[in-house]
């Protein structure tokens, strides 16, 4: 008796991607498994729950139109979590504004193109965003107490000026009798190459023609634009241990350095790229991160 053994390869095409990477993701596909719903946060040595907006990019990865008659998507969560997505992904959310989270920046560069002149221009812009649609919708949500016309015209009012108070000490914008904006120079610059306001204000306070390197790197490492750096699982010990590697330990406003945190991770990295030590491949790509943001901050030096 004889037997005859066929082998059978299946070519399969399987990309494996990060969270951040579903944003980049152009193409589509059969079926899509996202093997969690949480990512670990270093800042406070937790895991927090994927923004719905992130898993909303993955699932809808799962779409092929014209090849398939039906997409899969396979989630993996906590049981806890299974009603939660299944309600979520069935019935659509109400979408919230932020925009009064990064205002400043939204004002400053409407001020340098001379959209905005002065308070009054301030409000009307804001009546003719998402944000004031929002307001009238969700008072409790942007903690207003009505919705009358005085309550937002007050709401608003304040909001303005708060705002406008804070760009005018960081010396991004000037404001004359109380009304009238205008742009300064740290301002222009900030809105040219999207700088944070607050990293303007951090660096015109702070650099002096007497600033050393060791100055200049917790100067540029404390910028806003580092705040949201990755910190992985027990990347603190890795970066404490490659800290003692560098010429110049990383300042800290506290008396113990907090390893956690993305501007003392930006500050380990500058000084491991100056001294050329080789590093991981995740924090390598830290590292390019870094330094793209570095080419932008350096026009403030300039």
């Amino acid at each position: 008796m004889s037997f005859s053994w066929f082998v059978v390869v299946f070519l399969f095409q399987v990309v494996v991607a990060t969270r951040n990477m579903c944003w980049n993701i152009s193409f589509h596909c059969h079926l899509v498994i996202i093997m969690d719903s949480q990512n670990y946060n270093g800042k406070i040595h937790a895991y927090e729950d994927y923004a719905v907006t992130d898993v909303l990019r993955m699932v809808g990865r799962a779409c092929r139109p014209l090849d398939d008659d039906d997409s899969k998507c396979v989630l993996m969560c906590q049981t806890s979590k299974k009603e939660f997505f299944k309600k979520f992904l069935n019935d659509p959310l109400p979408v919230e504004s932020h925009l009064d989270h990064c205002l400043h920046d939204h004002f400053n560069a409407e001020i340098v193109t001379k959209t905005i002149e002065n308070k009054q221009d301030a409000v009307d812009y804001l009546t003719w965003t998402f944000l004031y649609r929002r307001m009238t919708q969700n008072p409790n949500y942007y903690n207003l107490q009505g919705v009358t016309h005085r309550h937002l015209s007050d709401h608003l009012s304040e909001l303005v000026e708060n705002t406008l108070n804070d760009l005018e000490q960081s010396k991004c914008i000037s404001v004359e009798e109380d009304m009238d904006t205008s742009p300064l120079n740290l301002g222009m610059i900030a809105a040219y190459y999207y700088i944070n306001y607050t990293t303007i204000e951090l660096f015109s306070m702070s650099l002096t023609a007497k600033t050393k390197l060791r100055g200049l790197l917790d100067i540029v490492s404390s910028s806003y634009e580092y705040s949201s750096l990755p910190i992985r699982h027990h990347e603190d010990n890795v970066l404490q241990a490659l800290a003692t590697k560098l010429p110049n330990k990383p300042s800290s406003t506290s008396s113990q350095i907090r390893f956690t945190d993305p501007n003392v991770k930006a500050n380990v990295l500058l000084q491991a790229h100056l001294c050329r030590i080789q590093l991981s491949a995740e924090l390598q790509q830290d590292t390019e991160v870094v330094l793209s943001k570095v080419s932008y901050l350096e026009y403030i030096l300039d």
